[in-house]
C-alpha cells in the first residue's frame, strides 16, 4: 500500500509506511490528524510514543480519569474530532454517558467525586490561557494524588493540549 501526502502529492517518508499501515488497519482508514502528522515523521513517532507512555497500564491515573481529562481539554480548545474520539474513549473506560455529558459542569456535578473535580479543575486551569495554578488548587491534588500521579496528569493535559491545538491550526474537523 502507497501513502501518499494528502497535500502535496508525496509519497510519505519510507520509515512511517509501516506506522500509517498499522494505525491504519486498526482504525478502518486512516484519520485526517494521522495522514498530517506523518508529513512529520519524526515528531509523529515522538507524538505516539508520549500517548503510549502517558495511557499505559501501571499508571498512577485510572484510565477514565485520563480519558475525562483529554476529553475535557479537547472541549476547551474547541476541537470536535478530540471530542469525540476521547469520549467514546471514556465510554470504553467505564465513564457513564451521563457523566460525559455532565463534563463541562464537573465542578457542580454530583457525579464527579473530589478527586475528579480537583484533576478537572487543575486541567482548566493548565489548558487556558493567563491562569495561573494556585496553592489551594495544587493542595486540593495533592490530597489526592501522588507527586508523580500530578506530574503524569500535567503530562497529559499538556499532550492533549497539543493534539487539539495541532487539529485546530490545521482545519481538522470532527
Amino acid at each position: 500500500m502507497r501513502f501518499i501526502d494528502t497535500l502535496q502529492g508525496r509519497p510519505y517518508a519510507w520509515y512511517i509506511r509501516p506506522v500509517l499501515l498499522l494505525l491504519g488497519r486498526a482504525a478502518g482508514g486512516l484519520t485526517e490528524p494521522v495522514r498530517l502528522w506523518g508529513r512529520v515523521p519524526l515528531a509523529f513517532l515522538g507524538f505516539l510514543w508520549m500517548l503510549r507512555v502517558l495511557d499505559r497500564r501501571r499508571s498512577g491515573l485510572t484510565p477514565a480519569l485520563r480519558a475525562l481529562v483529554r476529553t475535557r481539554v479537547a472541549q476547551l480548545d474547541l476541537c470536535g474530532f478530540c471530542i469525540d474520539l476521547n469520549g467514546s474513549i471514556a465510554l470504553q473506560r467505564g465513564v457513564t454517558e451521563e457523566k460525559l455529558l455532565a463534563l463541562a459542569d464537573f465542578a457542580s456535578s454530583p457525579l464527579y467525586d473530589a478527586a475528579e473535580t480537583a484533576a478537572l479543575a487543575f486541567t482548566e486551569t493548565v489548558t487556558l490561557t493567563g491562569r495561573t495554578v494556585e496553592a489551594p488548587l495544587m493542595e486540593r491534588l495533592k490530597s489526592h494524588f501522588s507527586d508523580d500521579a500530578i506530574i503524569e496528569l500535567t503530562a497529559i493535559i499538556a499532550h492533549q493540549n497539543l493534539s487539539t491545538r495541532f487539529n485546530r491550526a490545521l482545519g481538522v474537523h470532527g
